[in-house]
């Protein structure tokens, strides 16, 4: 026990090593100079302060950090209504599966903001949609897509979608069958089935899902840039602004701490209820 357990460590040393170097020491770091004084100019005075914190608790700053929070839950909502039905098409296509998959991959291979300003092109006033929807009559002005929070959110959606259709798919594929085989020969119906049989076992998979796409869709602020033209905030916008604008390093730390902890709380709730789900299906 005690030679495998070595061999473990020394595996995982590199890991272990590269963790603590960038990722460790930057968020000691950055907690270091949340608890600093502002001085000219940017300058780091290593004296304590909470005077970040009360800004960051401020009114403002509160306002844009649930705001980030809603966008987020209604993208990661759309995302999951959007990703399971293709995720279970997917998974039952079979020799167009590796195909479909390869497609949901491909966004990967782009960069996002080349992906972004595509959308731009879409949803502009003079834009393709505006332009096929006022030609087909349906709408007699063009539609506000850009500089709003609906833009935001089709922009959060079309980024992080493969990040909720990858791990529902691998939870649908690792499905047993003989479940649903059962659920049939007991004289279930296919709706009945989905919903008391299917849903339950791939719940696993949803709550993945739903973490992996709401923790990056919370801080992302390059949507917000170039969907609304700085005019619309999310909470990443914020903490860059702090950094790079206004030169503020211990606003902008504190806020990276409090998002770093409503992240934390997110997966701790997420570990839990999924420990929970787990222990009432084995029951």
């Amino acid at each position: 026990m005690r030679k495998s357990f070595k061999k473990a460590y020394l595996l995982l040393s590199p890991s272990l090593f590269w963790l603590t170097l960038f990722l460790v020491v930057p968020v000691i770091f950055i907690a270091v100079i949340s608890f600093t004084t502002n001085g000219d100019f940017g300058a780091i005075i290593y004296k304590f302060s909470t005077k970040a914190y009360a800004s960051a608790f401020s009114s403002l700053y509160a306002k844009v950090i649930w705001q980030s929070i809603w966008w987020a839950l209604v993208a990661t909502i759309v995302c999951l209504i959007v990703a399971y039905p293709f995720a279970y098409f997917i998974a039952h296509a079979g020799k167009w599966k590796n195909l479909l998959l390869l497609l949901v991959m491909v966004p990967f291979w782009t960069n996002l903001l080349v992906r972004l300003y595509s959308w731009i092109i879409l949803m502009n006033n003079k834009g393709v949609i505006n332009n096929v929807l006022m030609d087909l009559g349906i709408i007699k002005e063009p539609l506000a897509l850009l500089y709003s929070p609906g833009g935001v959110i089709i922009g959060l959606v079309y980024g992080f979608l493969p990040f909720m259709i990858l791990p529902i798919y691998s939870s649908i594929e690792q499905l047993d069958k003989t479940f649903l085989e059962a659920s049939e020969d007991l004289g279930a119906r296919p709706i009945k089935t989905f919903l008391n049989v299917t849903l339950p076992l791939t719940f696993p998979g949803i709550l993945a899902g739903f973490i992996i796409t709401f923790v990056p869709a919370i801080s992302v602020f390059v949507v917000t840039d170039l969907f609304t033209g700085g005019k619309l905030l999310m909470v990443g916008n914020v903490i860059r602004d702090a950094f790079l604008v206004e030169m503020n390093w211990q606003l902008g730390a504190a806020l990276s701490l409090l998002l770093m902890v409503l992240v934390l709380l997110s997966l701790m709730l997420f570990m839990r209820f999924t420990n929970r789900k787990d222990r009432k299906l084995l029951t």
